[in-house]
């Protein structure tokens, strides 16, 4: 498993480079799924640039990145073309929901426990643990985002305590469950 955590994207040289390692590959290779469908309002729209950005400077080709709307289903053989799945920041609400109303919520559970890498920013990352019903289900915790103090870097202790929080300059990695978790940044 691999995937990585963030409230506010790969906002440090650390967090960048934890994700370049994550992905293990050259990354003018990597071919990344962009998941902007929880942007619904002005605010999260206007740092759908900064996301992009993320990837760009990490040395992904722009043409290597693929923009998914989620208006229709995608299966595991579809998400299984690409390394890396980006669910960007917004409405944890609605991108739950469009998770759940297209079936992607099988695929990217499967795609997780594969090889793929996600990188969940804000929103993109509340899916994950217990803050709605209905969530995805890696985390028995509830988790907060852009908080002024968070978590210590390093290995986090089992069983979490009932909230996790992450700084905009730290993010939440989760290798395999239950164990292997650690804020890095």
């Amino acid at each position: 498993m691999k995937v990585l955590l963030t409230s506010a994207g790969l906002e440090t040289k650390e967090i960048q480079d934890y994700f370049v390692s994550l992905v293990g590959m050259d990354m003018r290779e990597v071919r990344v799924l962009f998941i902007p469908v929880a942007a619904v309002d002005a605010a999260a729209i206007a740092v759908l640039p900064k996301c992009m950005n993320d990837l760009l400077k990490c040395g992904i080709p722009e043409k290597n990145i693929a923009v998914y709307d989620m208006h229709q289903g995608m299966d595991i053989g579809q998400l299984g073309q690409y390394d890396v799945v980006y669910l960007c920041g917004g409405s944890t609400a609605y991108l739950l929901e469009r998770i759940n109303d297209t079936g992607l919520r099988g695929p990217l559970l499967e795609y997780m426990q594969g090889d793929g890498v996600v990188l969940g920013v804000s929103a993109g990352n509340l899916i994950f643990a217990n803050n709605l019903p209905g969530n995805l289900g890696l985390l028995d915790t509830k988790l907060e985002v852009h908080c002024q103090e968070g978590e210590r870097i390093g290995k986090l202790a089992y069983p979490l305590k009932e909230n996790l929080c992450l700084t905009n300059t730290c993010a939440l990695a989760v290798r395999s469950l239950p164990y292997d978790l650690e804020i890095v940044g």
